[in-house]
This record gives structure tokens, C-alpha cells and sequence, in this order.
């Protein structure tokens, strides 16, 4: 009785994995991105791991759990996997007050960002 499951959005050969609200802002999460997209998955974790920014350990789960559901959903090679795609969202922006001098305020922004990974198996080269 059920409504019938939606069509795959994906590639048989991808798998996906998001994270919404990382509380970080879009321009800095696109950075470390950035630097993983293109990278096979074990290099892009690697380059994770030993990365400085703050919040390389919150990307490199969403990248685990991306090759994950590659692996246990998909049965994707994990061996041959490729960050196909890395992609950064806008998400909500807290505003907060800050007082200045002569009884004036200052607006900050705290903004959040989302993170959407699709990883892909790549062919074998002959």
C-alpha cells in the first residue's frame, strides 16, 4: 500500500553522503573542500587527517561515511573510489549583538554550512 521508492538521483557507479549545519563558515568549509575534490578517497583522507583546519575531522567523517555507503550499499570497490564531488551549501546564519561605544551595536554573524560528498568508482585502466 505503500507509494513506490523514488528513482536513484545517482549513478549506479556513486554513492552520496551530506551534512547539514556544520557551524563553519561556507567560504572556509569550500576551502578544505576544494582541496580534496578530484583526490582518490584514500588520498583525500589522508590529506583529512593531517590537515591543521578545525573542522577537517567533522569533512573526513562525512568522506568515511560516504565511502561507507559506497561500500555496504552500493558494493562499490573501496580500492578504486575517487571524490567525484565536493559541494558546499549556505545554511542559516545566527545573528548576534555585540555593544559598542556611545550605547551603539555591532551585528555578528555566525553562519553554518552544509556538505554534500559523492564519491565514484572509477573504471580500471588497461
Amino acid at each position: 500500500m505503500g507509494k513506490k521508492s523514488a528513482p536513484r538521483r545517482h549513478s549506479e557507479n556513486e554513492a552520496v553522503a551530506h551534512i547539514r549545519a556544520l557551524r563553519v563558515s561556507p567560504r572556509k568549509l569550500n576551502l578544505l573542500a576544494g582541496a580534496i575534490r578530484g583526490k582518490s578517497a584514500q588520498a583525500a583522507l589522508t590529506e583529512l587527517t593531517f590537515s591543521r583546519r578545525r573542522i577537517a575531522g567533522a569533512v573526513k567523517k562525512v568522506l568515511e561515511s560516504a565511502i561507507a555507503n559506497a561500500e555496504n550499499n552500493h558494493q562499490l570497490d573501496v580500492d578504486r573510489l575517487v571524490v567525484a564531488e565536493a559541494s558546499v551549501g549556505k545554511g542559516l546564519v545566527m545573528k548576534r549583538w555585540r555593544p559598542r561605544a556611545r550605547g551603539r551595536v555591532a551585528r555578528i554573524h555566525k553562519p553554518f554550512a552544509n556538505l554534500t560528498v559523492i564519491v565514484r568508482e572509477q573504471e580500471e585502466e588497461a
